[in-house]
């Protein structure tokens, strides 16, 4: 298999994997021999690169002919910033609206950046994805574009109908809304809060949900992750302690995402954890407090290590994947410098990031 730009794509080729338009539509069906028509409908819904069958030269290896351009990654990379800034810029101004007391979204304009950015979703990953942020007042934003286009991912893996995708990211981008009108002192304070300062924290998410439920064409869910991504499946989260099938089906899912980049963040407060070790933990809440399945499905998705892939644990080692064992995901066994470490076992030791894949 080899992925290549469509714009160097030939008619004749085959797919070695079904190609979706950016909102999940099914394109061309995996098998499928590009005609010249194919290449007139990838062009003109702004497929970047599909996967075709590799070339085999005469030793029987992979043509380097078939390699795509040493830039084209790059230039995949630079548009996903591109319009992934645009967003940025886009919720900026319309949250500096929302702290001054109006209840009006741009939802059009937001819309059309965003499915502009799900356009190169591949090049996102959770683990490893940073965020080019320039202030300390700038996480709200990031980490709702961050939890929008994970819970994107999210609703996919997990199966949930195409007409869901786009709601499920607008309802992570949008669920701590509420938090442009509680006071900075509180949100900005480099120490644990206090009691009382938590409590008015909680009230976000009441905030959120009277600053969404008029705006027309919004969906429901998406009004309702606001109000309902902190309770928890046993009914010990906030603000209404409601639990199972009384918190809607993005609230859930959302409350995952939320919960693994809060922790996978730096604040004021706090460094990041390890992406790895934030899995291990939501496994643990999977126990009573989260979505048991699309916790599964979340970690599974971002825990399928191809052997090869290079990592570095956090005593600084790097070490290369030999094998994972799905009943351990976020603990394979890692080759360093010719010793094989089964992280499984050596729990004092674990993955800090991912370097290559």
């Amino acid at each position: 298999m080899v992925t290549v730009a469509v714009s160097v794509l030939k008619s004749g080729e085959r797919l070695v994997e079904e190609v979706r338009t950016s909102l999940g539509g099914l394109l061309l069906e995996k098998g499928k021999v590009i005609s010249t028509r194919d290449l007139e409908v990838l062009k003109a819904f702004l497929v970047k690169y599909v996967a075709i069958e590799a070339k085999l030269d005469e030793n029987g290896q992979e043509s380097a002919d078939d390699a795509p351009p040493s830039n084209f990654v790059s230039n995949e990379l630079a548009l996903f910033y591109q319009a992934y800034d645009g967003l940025y810029q886009i919720l900026k101004k319309a949250y500096r609206v929302i702290s001054a007391g109006s209840d009006k979204l741009p939802l059009l304009e937001m819309r059309t950046q965003l499915e502009q950015l799900l356009g190169y979703i591949d090049c996102y990953n959770p683990l490893t994805f940073t965020a080019r942020r320039s202030g300390p007042d700038d996480y709200l934003i990031h980490n709702g574009i961050m939890v929008g286009l994970t819970s994107y991912l999210l609703a996919r893996w997990q199966g949930y109908q195409q007409k869901d995708w786009i709601p499920i990211a607008f309802a992570g981008i949008l669920h701590d809304i509420g938090t442009m009108r509680i006071d900075d002192a509180i949100l900005q304070k480099p120490s644990k809060l206090t009691a009382a300062e938590f409590e008015e924290l909680k009230k976000h998410t009441i905030i959120g949900y009277n600053i969404l439920k008029n705006i027309a064409g919004l969906n429901e869910g998406v009004k309702l992750s606001a109000l309902q991504h902190h309770e928890r499946h046993d009914g010990s989260g906030y603000p209404l302690g409601v639990k199972g099938d009384k918190i809607h089906a993005y609230a859930k899912l959302v409350a995952v995402t939320d919960v693994f980049h809060a922790m996978t963040t730096s604040r004021q407060y706090k460094k990041a954890s390890s992406p790895y070790l934030v899995l291990e933990e939501l496994m643990k809440e999977a126990f009573g407090r989260l979505e048991p399945t699309l916790v599964q499905t979340f970690i599974n998705k971002l825990t399928s290590f191809h052997n090869g892939t290079v990592v570095r644990l956090n005593d600084g080692a790097v070490a290369e994947i030999v094998f994972t064992d799905r009943s351990n995901p976020t603990r394979p066994m890692v080759n360093i410098n010719g010793t094989i470490v089964n992280l499984a076992v050596a729990r004092d030791r674990f993955i800090q990031d991912v370097i290559s894949n």
